[in-house]
């Protein structure tokens, strides 16, 4: 079973992961933040951090897919909320869905990023980020982190990142690429699978997905 993607949705994100990929890193720091940092502050932080992994690592930059996918899953994956990704990317169907569908759903969709993201970290070169001062309330749980990657000869790529406040810190449960988000595409296509063959029909569609990418 394969599954029908939006040509302007998310391969026109898979695309451009690439440039981005270390600002994505926001929430992948395994040390943990101070309960006072701001979440714009720990963006800048992390993404910093794991842009110099990139660059020092030799096995990152040898493009070592073990390496890749264990710095992806120890400073990236803890902060980010899958559950809640999963939950938005579902929609409607997911109030229907049982605990076990719901657990299976967002372990395939938690594999399928990991895929995602490794292949873009194999292809990071030398951007910047430009971070954006916040425009929240100080007490707010629930904040959007603006910055842009800056690459050489092209248009800057504005990168936001939609993040609520947890009992464990700050995590990210979207993506917004130049105004398209991360979330919001994945639940067209997820929407379509659905109607074909319900949420157990997704869960084997992401389930076949994940199988051929190991594969590969």
């Amino acid at each position: 079973m394969t599954m029908t993607t939006n040509v302007h949705g998310v391969a026109a994100i898979r695309g451009r992961l690439a440039p981005w990929l270390c600002a994505l890193a926001l929430a992948g720091l395994a040390l943990p933040a101070s309960a006072q940092e701001s979440p714009d502050a720990m963006v800048k932080r992390v993404s910093q951090e794991v842009i110099q992994i990139i660059k020092s690592d030799p096995r990152v930059q040898a493009g070592d897919q073990a390496r890749i996918r264990e710095v992806i899953e120890t400073k990236l994956l803890p902060y980010f909320d899958f559950e809640r990704m999963t939950a938005l990317a579902t929609g409607r169907w997911w109030r229907g869905a049982t605990a076990d569908q719901k657990k299976r759903l967002t372990d395939e969709f938690r594999t399928l990023l990991v895929r995602t993201y490794s292949g873009a970290l194999n292809q990071y070169r030398d951007q910047t980020i430009d971070y954006k001062p916040l425009r929240a309330d100080p007490g707010a749980t629930d904040v959007t982190v603006r910055t842009d990657v800056v690459r050489s000869g092209q248009n800057p790529v504005q990168i936001d990142y939609a993040m609520e406040k947890t009992a464990s810190g700050w995590k990210a449960y979207d993506v917004i690429v130049g105004g398209v988000s991360l979330v919001t595409n994945y639940r067209d296509e997820f929407n379509s699978q659905i109607q074909q063959g319900g949420i157990d029909g997704l869960i084997k569609a992401l389930v076949a997905k994940n199988a051929g990418g190991a594969s590969k």
